[in-house]
């Protein structure tokens, strides 16, 4: 597979690289095996939420709120 960029966006991407000890095309590499990895978490919580709801497994507004707040407020 290519890709291709923008002048512009190679020559960030370069930069990025060489701070990170790397060169462009590995970079690239992790950033899209990390980017595919968060994907499948995001989806994988999505179907468990929609299989909880599914089965009824629900929280009130109320109580989400409780929840945030109890984290958000020490």
């Amino acid at each position: 597979m290519e890709v291709h960029f923008a002048p512009d966006v190679e020559s960030r991407l370069k930069q990025v690289a060489h701070a990170n000890g790397k060169d462009a095309e590995q970079l690239v590499k992790d950033t899209v095996a990390h980017m595919l990895e968060r994907q499948a978490l995001f989806v994988a919580g999505v179907n468990k939420g929609i299989a909880q709801a599914d089965r009824g497994e629900l929280v009130d507004h109320d109580d989400v709120a409780k929840r945030i707040n109890r984290l958000l407020v020490p």
